[in-house]
């Protein structure tokens, strides 16, 4: 069952990185960059990396995401088209939601019926460890991408604020 789970995830994130490059419009391309996440965080998953499969969710696929989102709709100075979807979503889309849901499904009650033989190694790293050597060993990398992406931000609205010739 994990190696169908996989495959399946590992041809979303494959198809959401093509997406991502044939997409005409930014914010298509945007959401198709989540898929990708979303993707590579079931595959953290998969390989037993909890925290990384969460930290992956919460960090880029919601707050990193919801930036260049908002960076690419402040940018965007253009006019907006209507549409009502791509015919690839239409075509696609259902089709792979429903075999989504039913594998998900699956795996779930399957995983139900064993809960009681899931055991882990001596190996296992703890949230308490990782968390450690995260805001202990490399606080000052982690601040300075902190730092870094504030910067990134204001540079964006800088770039997209209208200037009129007032001071």
């Amino acid at each position: 069952m994990h190696l169908v789970l996989f495959l399946i995830f590992a041809l979303f994130a494959l198809a959401g990185a093509v997406n991502l490059l044939l997409q005409k419009h930014p914010i298509n391309s945007a959401l198709s960059l989540i898929v990708v996440m979303a993707s590579l965080a079931v595959l953290y998953l998969l390989l037993g990396a909890e925290f990384l499969a969460m930290a992956q969710i919460i960090v880029y696929a919601g707050a990193i995401m919801v930036l260049f989102t908002f960076v690419v709709m402040l940018l965007n100075e253009g006019r907006e088209e209507k549409t009502w979807g791509s015919k690839t979503a239409k075509t696609i889309g259902l089709p792979a939601v429903v075999v989504l849901l039913a594998v998900l499904a699956a795996t779930i009650l399957r995983a139900g019926r064993h809960y009681g033989m899931i055991s882990l190694s001596d190996g296992v790293t703890t949230i308490q460890e990782l968390s450690k050597v995260l805001f202990r060993d490399l606080l000052l990398p982690f601040e300075l991408t902190s730092v870094l992406i504030l910067i990134a931000i204001l540079g964006a609205v800088a770039l997209a604020r209208k200037d009129n010739g007032e001071a």
